[in-house]
This record gives C-alpha cells, sequence and structure tokens, in this order.
C-alpha cells in the first residue's frame, strides 16, 4: 500500500522523471518508523537517478522515532535526513513549521483522541487562516483531519505540491452539517485541493 500510495502521488509531478538532478523534498508528520520516507526516495530514484531527495518527518513516540533516524542514518550517511526527522507532537508542536514540500506522505492514527493537543491546537484555530486549523476542528476524538490540514498548510506556496494520505472511512462522513468536519471538506473541495479518492479493500490495516 505504501508503495502504491508513493507511485501514485509521484506520478502527478511530471518534471520530476525528465529534470536531470532535480530536488525535491518530501515530509511526513506522522512518520513512525520511516516506511513512506524511505519508499519515496526509492522510487523518485527509480523514475530519476540524478535526483537530489531531502526527507523530513516528524514522530511522537520515541522508540519509532529512533528507528526512524537509524533508517536514515544508514540510507544517507551525511546524516542531512537524520538530523530533519523531529520527536514531538506534530498537532500541538510543529517543529517543521517553517518548511514546505514538494511531496508529503502520512498515515494518522485512526481515531486519535487529540485531547492532549487540545489547548494549544484551540489557540492556533483562534488564529484563523495565520494557523493551520483555519478550516476547522473535528471532534476530539478523532484528529485525522487535524493532520490533513497540517500537510495542506505544508504544501509550497508557488510551486507544485503534492499530499497523499492514508485514512480510514471516518473523516468522509463524520459529522452533520455545519460541523467542524463538514467544514473542513467544505474547504477542501472549495478550494480544488483534492485530486482523487481511491476506496481500498478492507481488514488491510490492523486496528
Amino acid at each position: 500500500i505504501i508503495r502504491l500510495l508513493v507511485n501514485l502521488v509521484l506520478s502527478l509531478d511530471k518534471e520530476m522523471p525528465k529534470t536531470p538532478k532535480i530536488r525535491r523534498t518530501a515530509g511526513d508528520c506522522c512518520c513512525g518508523t520511516g516506511g513512506m520516507l524511505s519508499t519515496c526516495r526509492e522510487e523518485i530514484l527509480k523514475h530519476n537517478d540524478s535526483a537530489e531527495v531531502f526527507l523530513f518527518g516528524q514522530e511522537l513516540n520515541p522508540r519509532t522515532w529512533a528507528v526512524c533516524r537509524s533508517d536514515m542514518l544508514l540510507m544517507n550517511p551525511g546524516k542531512e535526513d537524520l538530523n530533519n526527522i523531529k520527536l514531538g507532537s506534530t498537532l500541538s508542536n510543529d517543529q517543521l513549521a517553517d518548511r514546505h514540500f514538494d511531496y508529503q506522505f502520512a498515515n494518522p492514527p485512526y481515531g486519535f483522541e487529540w485531547k492532549p493537543d487540545q489547548a494549544e491546537v484551540e489557540r492556533e484555530a483562534a488564529r484563523g487562516w495565520h494557523g493551520r486549523f483555519g478550516a476547522g476542528l473535528p471532534r476530539i476524538s478523532d484528529g485525522q483531519l487535524l493532520f490533513l490540514q497540517h500537510m495542506v498548510a505544508h504544501m509550497n506556496q508557488n510551486e507544485p505540491s503534492y499530499v497523499g494520505v492514508v485514512f480510514n472511512g471516518s473523516p468522509l462522513f463524520t459529522g452533520d452539517a455545519g460541523s467542524g468536519e463538514s467544514q473542513i471538506r467544505r474547504w477542501i473541495l472549495e478550494n480544488d485541493l483534492l485530486y482523487a479518492l481511491v476506496g481500498l479493500p478492507e481488514q488491510m490495516f490492523y486496528n
């Protein structure tokens, strides 16, 4: 699934395969052990072996963060990617706030209760479009649409930028009209941010 997602996103970038020494950045705001990032690098280099690829990520769990950093060190002994993997909550402590990415990938936790981040998220949401969460806030029991807004905020401003994210079905239908979820979906559609929805068979992910 990871490789399918990565290739689907890369297929939208028509310049990457044909431009010598093209520079591309990729981010994952819930990077876990780094599987999506490492797959992204592998697939880019398959299409263009002269491409320069720079990886960035943030992870909440210290153990998986450490595994991800180890993987980055093996792939890039110069430690550049290693130092781009940050530890902490993406929602309440965005440590890559000044970065924008050509590609972003994520598989946010399903049904993630964002109560530990609530105070900071609501503070940022009160800033409207000066923060990441101007479109609205989903219910406290599921933060998937917060991660999606975070990723949109990290898209390039004046250059093409592409996002691939794996959700369960909840963000597609939860929330009545006028709810936070509904407003976020409306914002995505009205701003022409959605390229495609791909339905996956059931039982492909644990939990």
